[in-house]
């Protein structure tokens, strides 16, 4: 593979030089005045006919690029295309979304050449697809699954194939998809030319070039050091119970028409979208469970501008392209840098400037700063904005509506006269602001934290324990005791070992509840974790009896432990006699009537 980056100066070319003369004009007629890098790059002829493997950062315009990339591929020097037959071009798109606004942006990148694409997702009318395709096609742009179902039913017919397409590459295989992949590649021709765009190059990436690419440049449109100069990063940090406050409190200060909020599931999303709701937000939601007639409804509400919040799972953060999206909230923080950068990339698209809130609670700030610091981003530090803030906000609208309001016309000229004398400027005034507040939902009032609390604060200095090779990298879970006493678990990082399935382990074995359990540090062969003074003895005493914890598995105590047994309740006196069995009265005296065991029932006459 041959690694090759940018060398192109963007003020010294032609935005449209080296585009294929078809597609040339349509830019033109959208305003392509400046090309993004990567677009830029596609126009290089060094690269031929060659395979490609391309990364750029999300939001840099790939589907204009790949299609410019391929367009020599599919029209050779023609400037239009022939009768549609079997297709020539495929594109494959990890999403429905994705899939679908990839043909809507293809379609008028190649109007002039009268192509004629067909769309093959998941969710839509197979037989209208099966139809589209008999009829002929130039260009088919899918989802994996379905794809192979075409294939397989003898619909698709890849012998025709000069160019395949896979965008967002890695999103693809995260979903399980390289089985499919593989079969489709394997359908198509062997000389055809293959293009992967990701915005991450990880080794899986790497595997499926080798795999189904022929001598691939790798072109790089990005440093990997480089954060995304358009979003703006920000960590806002609240208390536990105060996440969703946090949240509608930053809808409402944001200057945004529209907004996205991510959400981990389905049923966050189902909440959270109720709860937006009821405090008078326009909303939809968008998530897997939903069909894609609601699916597509949902996205063309944010795009009308009937909608101007979208709570959304991860299924929207690859490939949606929504027009004036300036906000992307992550309601719950994103465990991977690839996913924080690919719902982050959402906004701050094609030039235009956004911003990216995370919502963390104080308890998770550890666990903000690794994935920011794994995604090599910087963000700053801020408090939730509070009721002031907001209303104040309110205030400067008002003021700014009223101030460059145009002055009345002649149909109006009476009426605002006839209002003036009545009622006067003070009272219209007055109504006119209490009409403009009561459209506004009310923010929610938030408690300050502690100054230091919002202070920047880098890794853990602490000093290494004796045999810690590495500094732990899970986050720390429950609060820190301050008398507790420290015990170690055989099980760490290496072991998968996971608060979720070590915090139950941990309580059995010792027979405490989690309230007596403090810290827990993840290493990377052992856990250490704290349990309440008052407890400690009697749990070093229960981990020391056989079966308290799994086999092959070890609790100790870190340093020395005073034991203390447990009580048990004793089975013999003192003097090694039994204590006397409790007397009982007769059956017959408790109003039961007396059980005879060795009595057989009477056979009946």
């Amino acid at each position: 593979m041959v690694t090759m980056t940018p060398n192109i100066d963007p003020s010294s070319v032609s935005p449209i030089s080296g585009i294929h003369p078809a597609l040339a004009s349509a830019l033109e007629a959208k305003g392509y005045n400046q090309l993004t890098p990567v677009q830029l790059e596609m126009t290089n002829e060094k690269y031929g006919q060659a395979d490609l493997l391309v990364s750029a950062q999300t939001g840099s315009g790939k589907t204009i690029a790949f299609g410019i990339a391929i367009a020599s591929t599919l029209l050779g020097s023609a400037t239009r295309f022939d009768v549609a037959g079997a297709p020539l071009g495929l594109i494959i798109a990890p999403t429905r979304e994705l899939a679908i606004q990839v043909q809507r942006e293809l379609a008028w990148l190649y109007a002039e050449t009268q192509i004629r694409i067909a769309t093959c997702v998941g969710g839509m009318d197979i037989r209208t697809e099966r139809r589209a395709l008999e009829r002929g096609a130039h260009l088919v742009v899918g989802t994996p699954g379905r794809l192979r179902d075409h294939i397989t039913r003898g619909v698709l017919d890849l012998g025709g194939i000069r160019a395949v397409v896979l965008d967002e590459a890695d999103e693809m295989l995260d979903l399980g998809f390289r089985d499919d992949l593989e079969f489709i590649l394997g359908a198509s021709p062997k000389d055809r030319r293959t293009l992967l765009f990701s915005a991450t190059v990880r080794r899986g990436i790497a595997e499926l070039a080798k795999t189904v690419q022929t001598d691939a440049v790798r072109v790089a449109t990005i440093a990997t050091t480089e954060q995304h100069a358009d979003i703006e990063y920000q960590v806002m940090l609240v208390r536990r119970d105060e996440r969703e406050h946090a949240i509608i409190n930053s809808l409402l200060e944001s200057d945004s028409k529209s907004s996205l909020v991510f959400c981990h599931t389905r049923e966050a999303v189902r909440h959270l979208t109720a709860r937006l709701v009821n405090r008078g937000f326009s909303v939809v939601s968008l998530s897997g469970e939903m069909a894609q007639s609601e699916r597509s409804n949902a996205l063309q509400a944010m795009r009308d501008g009937r909608a101007r919040v979208c709570v959304a799972t991860d299924v929207a953060a690859r490939g949606i392209d929504l027009p004036n999206l300036d906000l992307v909230v992550h309601a719950d923080l994103p465990s991977k840098p690839e996913t924080l950068l690919h719902r982050s990339g959402r906004t701050g698209r094609a030039g235009r400037k956004g911003i990216c809130v995370l919502i963390v609670p104080e308890n998770r700030r550890g666990a903000a700063h690794r994935v920011l610091t794994m995604a090599q981003l910087s963000a700053t530090t801020r408090a939730a904005p509070g009721i002031a803030e907001i209303e104040a906000r309110y205030r400067r609208q008002i003021l700014d509506a009223a101030t460059t309001a145009a002055l009345p016309d002649d149909l109006e000229a009476d009426f605002v006269a006839e209002l003036l004398e009545r009622a006067g400027p003070e009272r219209i005034a007055a109504a006119f602001l209490r009409q403009n507040l009561a459209a506004h939902p009310v923010p929610e009032d938030l408690l300050p934290l502690p100054a230091e609390a919002l202070q920047s604060r880098g890794p853990s200095n602490r000093p290494r324990r004796p045999g810690e090779d590495h500094a732990p990298t899970r986050e720390p879970r429950g609060p820190s005791m301050e008398d507790g006493v420290w015990f170690t678990i055989s099980l760490g990082r290496k072991h998968r070992a996971d608060p979720k399935f070590l915090l139950p382990m941990i309580c059995n074995a010792g027979g405490v509840t989690k309230r007596d359990v403090g810290t827990i540090r993840i290493d990377d062969r052992e856990t250490r974790f704290e349990i309440s003074a008052d407890k400690a003895g009697a749990y070093a005493w229960q981990i020391l009896q056989p079966g308290s914890v799994e086999k092959g598995i070890r609790i100790s105590p870190v340093g020395e432990v005073s034991i203390a047994p447990r009580y048990v309740k004793p089975k013999f006196k003192q003097d090694g006699s039994k204590p006397p069995r409790k007397h009982k009265a007769p059956a017959a005296d408790r109003g039961k009537p007396p059980k005879h065991k060795n009595r057989k029932p009477k056979r009946p006459d």
